[in-house]
């Protein structure tokens, strides 16, 4: 395909970093039920083999372990102990623990895991909420990406970086640190996070902590919303146990406390849900595709449940024929909605296309786009998931369009879109190039 005149490629690579680390908890879990008999005895065993330590020799452990590890986290000895908190139930029927003791007993029911070893991808932006020190015509965003580790986990981290007035992108070196929130409150399915305040938006870590997002939390759409003059942050979810997905929805006002919740309804039965940024006539609305394979509108006075809408896009053109969904929330423009698609073609080939929508009534599409407008290009069709290009969100800028996109589901970049050349294209349906 040849190199189109509007879209600027960025020379800016994110690339995941196997040393970015985070302590959490491995079996055994933390209720007792959830344990088999085998391992309770083990831990039986490996209470009294650290009550046989003299407090010397504790403590001689608990320093060396401290001494290699806490350099790679924040606040460790107090990990050991929320951890040690965590598995008191096991301590029944054993001599109390010594202080150092019960601070070791908490590090043994931890471990490092490399939360981005494997890839980092399937980005989505949104101006950051803090503008303060920004140069002139400048804006400070928030890059929320898909970070996967060993045995596919997914979880969600964070970036900041600046766009210059001119349209330049540059992204902030990512924290030494990684950490993960404090759970605040459980109540039902809904689940309260909170990070320390000192913490850098790169070393916040959103790491599974319900069975239903077991083995990952997947391709938060964030997008910035405004509702009666306020601004809050919300982005759908893909929940994955393993077995079954099911569509969440996260909100924040900080980028600090978070709020973890299920969506509800036959629209919210499939993944790549995406959340316009305002609301349409007084109502929620919500691009779905539960489906399979096509595009929905749909509209709801709660935003947590979502029942099916009106088919808006189906696949048309020989690079989406398996399917389409959405690269994000629409975009708003002066034009209308702008809404980034990605199709799926011969030999599961991932591409990004847009739609154009009617402003005031979004089930009007005024402009579809023929052929794609980013696809892998040769020399990056290798990677975790090869022949994939794939974005969870966009950013207007000026006369620009800001598209973070990942490829071959490995590392992301960006690419800046002009925003007349784009609009014109889709609504004459001119062929690219």
């Amino acid at each position: 395909m040849p190199s189109l005149s509007f879209i600027n490629r960025q020379a800016l690579h994110l690339r995941p970093d196997p040393a970015r680390v985070v302590v959490r908890s491995f079996r055994p879990a933390v209720e007792p039920r959830d344990l088999s008999p085998i391992d309770k005895t083990r831990v039986d065993h490996l209470i009294d083999r650290l009550q046989a330590l003299s407090e010397t020799e504790a403590a001689m452990v608990l320093a060396g372990t401290l001494d290699n590890f806490d350099d790679r986290h924040r606040n460790l000895p107090q990990i050991f102990d929320h951890r040690a908190e965590q598995m008191a139930w096991s301590l029944g029927g054993h001599p109390a623990l010594s202080p150092v003791k019960r601070r070791l007993f908490g590090a043994y029911f931890l471990h490092e895991y490399s939360f981005e070893a494997a890839a980092l991808f399937n980005p989505s932006i949104v101006p950051h909420p803090d503008q303060s020190g920004v140069a002139p015509g400048a804006l400070r965003f928030i890059l929320s990406l898909r970070a996967v580790g060993e045995g596919h986990i997914s979880s969600l981290t964070f970036r900041s970086g600046t766009i210059a007035a001119h349209g330049a992108i540059s992204v902030d070196a990512s924290a030494q640190l990684s950490s993960l929130p404090l759970v605040t409150a459980r109540t039902g399915d809904q689940v309260d996070l909170v990070f320390a305040s000192e913490s850098a938006i790169s070393e916040r870590v959103i790491f599974p902590v319900t069975e239903a997002q077991s083995n990952g939390i997947e391709d938060a759409r964030f997008v910035a919303f405004t509702d009666a003059g306020e601004t809050t942050y919300y982005a759908t979810y893909t929940a994955y146990d393993g077995r079954a997905i099911r569509s969440e929805l996260i909100e924040t006002r900080d980028f600090l406390s978070f709020r973890m919740r299920p969506l509800h309804g036959p629209a919210a039965r499939n993944k790549g849900m995406a959340l316009f940024p305002r609301r349409i006539d007084g109502r929620y609305a919500m691009i779905a595709r539960y489906d399979n394979e096509s595009l929905h509108l749909v509209f709801s006075d709660d935003l947590l449940e979502w029942n099916e809408g009106t088919p808006l896009l189906a696949p048309k053109y020989p690079w989406e024929f398996v399917q389409i969904g959405n690269c994000g929330s629409p975009v708003e423009l002066d034009e209308g909605w702008l809404l980034f698609t990605h199709g799926v073609g011969p030999v599961r080939h991932y591409s990004i296309g847009a739609v154009l929508l009617d402003k005031h009534d979004p089930t009007k599409v005024i402009g579809r786009s023929r052929l794609p407008l980013v696809q892998p290009e040769k020399p990056e069709r290798e990677g975790y998931v090869p022949n994939v290009v794939y974005s969870c969100g966009a950013l207007r800028w000026g006369d620009l369009v800001v598209l973070p996109y990942a490829i071959c589901d490995t590392y992301s970049t960006f690419a800046t879109i002009r925003i007349d050349r784009l609009v014109a294209i889709l609504r004459d349906g001119l062929e690219l190039g």
